[in-house]
């Protein structure tokens, strides 16, 4: 098994890539996705949540309303924290099972957002960097997600720097070209994980 710490900054073709590996047969856990899954209704680390920050980060159906959510930890850093306190070491048990589970000569690739800011790079046998240029970042949130640039330059501000990432990079793939040109390019990069396990 290759064990592989995925990472990139927000609007950066993370999840893009993460897709296509996943497409190419890696075993991709997703530490987003774990993380809204153990917050969800009727779990531990949803009551966790609500006793926390109260019932006014709750939508009409129940669950958390994960904008107001955001709008409180993005303001406050040690908000930040205690979700954070909260859901990391419930993400992090989740995490083993689903390694545990998977084939023994399997890519398995974590995809963290955070990985940087983690201090964890070094424990995997390889680290995939996604990047882009500032300028990509905002065009990208501006189109694709309708914010505006003072809220995109803000989430940006909020992760790593670029060259954080970067510092941790096994693998580079830098996304400012083609759907073609980074299809060619983790091709490539899965190529040097392959022989990882083969012991090339």
């Amino acid at each position: 098994m290759v064990r592989v710490g995925l990472t990139g900054g927000i609007a950066m073709g993370k999840s893009t890539v993460s897709d296509y590996l996943r497409s190419q047969g890696a075993v991709v856990i997703d530490a987003d996705a774990l993380a809204r899954e153990v917050v969800e209704p009727g779990t531990p680390g949803f009551d966790q949540v609500v006793a926390e920050f109260g019932e006014g980060i709750l939508g009409a159906d129940g669950a958390l309303d994960r904008p107001r959510l955001g709008e409180v930890v993005f303001a406050d850093e040690e908000a930040r924290r205690r979700l954070e306190a909260i859901v990391h070491p419930l993400v992090f048990a989740r995490i083993i099972e689903l390694e545990e589970q998977a084939p023994a000569d399997a890519i398995v690739v974590h995809d963290i957002p955070l990985l940087a800011e983690s201090g964890r790079a070094d424990t995997f046998d390889a680290v995939v960097v996604v990047d882009a240029t500032e300028d990509h970042q905002i065009e990208r949130m501006i189109r694709d997600r309708g914010w505006s640039e003072d809220v995109a330059r803000s989430r940006i501000a909020a992760q790593a720097t670029r060259e954080d990432r970067r510092a941790i990079a096994t693998h580079l793939i830098e996304n400012t070209g083609t759907r073609e040109d980074l299809a060619l390019r983790v091709d490539e990069v899965l190529n040097a994980l392959r022989s990882l396990i083969s012991g090339g």
